[in-house]
């Protein structure tokens, strides 16, 4: 089964900082992404900015809790209350992380990295296949920053987010500050992921802010989106062709003015590079 992905244009994230003017009035960008787990009930006012948004703009669906790459069983209860409020919703995609974030039943609250190894391969795919089912849709993966890695991997993060996707058929949501932190932090060529991952099953991309720690990056995702990571997203443009494009904000959350022009901002290079 192919994956398809419709171009939704450039959006940016739904945060409660916003509540109050999303009410008022529509977002000024194409379309907005939801963090999955703050709506998982019915009514209170979250729930009622998701549906007022909803009617003005597409949405996406974001998860942060879902740990397909974890030993632990698939959270059914999780599972069936993000399917209800998909089904309430219908966004246009949901998303989650290619990482494990709990054992033994308890929540690290952190999107930690796999090994990547066959095994590593088959358990990830089989994982997103049961989720598919349950959830009656593909979903995306997105690649996360890292700060150590396996000595017993056996091939690329690109190679593995890639194979996970062929194999389990879902898509790619290819987070573009994530690879060049992650670059960065292992010192590979971000060229060479661009150019080594599955574009065809490339449906989303991420664009946010970093902090320099000395030795290693770390993804804050608290300032503007810094030059080197604009500069990888025009090569991402040139491989890839037209990809909806997000802007991630989680602290020091600006006004939306300000989200609005960084949106606006890779709204212009993806003119330039694809005009």
């Amino acid at each position: 089964m192919a994956f398809t992905a419709k171009y939704l244009g450039h959006g940016i994230g739904l945060r409660p900082r916003h509540y109050g003017r999303l009410l008022e009035e529509r977002p000024q960008v194409d379309w907005i992404e939801a963090i999955s787990e703050n709506f998982m009930w019915q009514g209170g006012r979250p729930r009622a900015v998701l549906d007022k948004v909803r009617c003005d703009v597409p949405v996406v669906l974001h998860g942060v809790s879902l740990s397909i790459g974890g030993s632990d069983p698939l959270d059914a209860a999780y599972l069936g209350e993000l399917r209800e409020l998909a089904a309430s919703i219908e966004p246009a995609w949901v998303s989650d992380h290619l990482c494990w974030g709990t054992h033994g039943g308890r929540y690290a609250h952190d999107l930690l990295p796999l090994p990547y190894t066959e095994e590593a391969l088959e358990h990830v795919a089989g994982r997103v296949a049961a989720v598919q089912d349950v959830l009656r849709r593909q979903i995306l993966l997105e690649n996360v920053s890292s700060y150590v890695e396996f000595q017993d991997s056996t091939m690329t993060e690109w190679e593995f987010l890639s194979a996970v996707a062929e194999r389990a058929d879902c898509g790619i949501l290819l987070d573009v500050n994530n690879i060049y932190v992650s670059a960065h932090n292992h010192g590979y060529d971000p060229i060479a992921y661009l150019d080594g991952v599955a574009r065809e099953r490339v449906g989303q991309i991420h664009l946010a802010g970093h902090s320099h720690k000395g030795a290693y990056l770390l993804d804050t995702h608290d300032h503007p989106v810094p030059d080197g990571v604009w500069a990888l997203y025009r090569q991402a443009l040139k491989r890839l062709g037209r990809v909806s494009t997000l802007i991630e904000w989680d602290d020091n959350v600006p006004e939306l003015e300000t989200l609005w022009a960084e949106s606006a901002r890779a709204r212009v290079l993806e003119a330039e590079e694809l005009e």
